[in-house]
């Protein structure tokens, strides 16, 4: 083990030394921590290895440096909607998941929408970013086109906005007056049956009266 992974002393900064083989995972929850509190700008990795209480060089030993810790906290949370994602019945389900998922993970949900901090060209980061956007994709496909509309590429769109914009005002607070104290998943799927319809739900089509058409 390296002097960078020895175990902290139990009078370490933080209080609670980490266990050998969790240094990563420690240094992680650290700065999920941080960045739920005060956002990304606020992560220094000398101030987060005083909260793991590990060596100032420990967070540099696994992340390299800053970029490097934000991509994998953005890989981390585009693995953890994915999976999310994947559990859903269906596509209302999976919009309701996508919101709860930023409402239970706001520090990862945060990082991986700021491509400006991240190293973009990270295997990881975009393996589990595909992977999200795959299971979102499936969940809009599997909507007959009759319920979202010919382009469903476009229905992804407005799908993903939905939901995106919904989470992202939700954490904000910027809607408090109109959601107040009702279930914000409840909220949403009164939302989104706004926009997308399944096909058992659509009202059934008008008769055209002229002679010789229809039954």
């Amino acid at each position: 083990m390296s002097s960078a992974e020895e175990p902290a002393s139990d009078d370490a900064p933080s209080g609670r030394p980490y266990h050998h083989g969790d240094l990563r995972r420690a240094i992680l929850t650290a700065a999920l921590d941080v960045i739920a509190a005060d956002g990304p700008s606020a992560l220094s990795l000398r101030g987060l290895a005083r909260r793991a209480g590990v060596s100032h060089a420990a967070p540099a030993h696994h992340f390299k440096d800053r970029a490097g810790l934000l991509t994998a906290i953005a890989a981390e949370g585009f693995g953890l909607l994915a999976t999310t994602l994947r559990e859903a019945g269906d596509l209302q389900e999976a919009g309701v998941r996508y919101v709860r998922f930023a409402r239970e993970h706001p520090a990862h949900f945060q990082v991986m929408f700021t491509p400006e901090h991240l190293r973009t060209g990270d295997l990881e980061l975009n393996t589990a970013r595909a992977l999200a956007g795959d299971a979102l994709r499936d969940a809009v496909t599997a909507v007959p086109a009759e319920g979202r509309g010919a382009d469903a590429r476009l229905a992804g769109v407005a799908a993903w906005s939905l939901a995106h914009g919904f989470a992202t005002l939700l954490l904000g607070h910027n809607l408090d007056g109109p959601v107040g104290d009702q279930d914000p998943d409840e909220v949403f799927r009164r939302l989104a049956a706004m926009l997308f319809r399944q096909a058992d739900q659509r009202p059934p089509a008008k008769r055209d009266a002229r002679p010789g058409l229809g039954a």
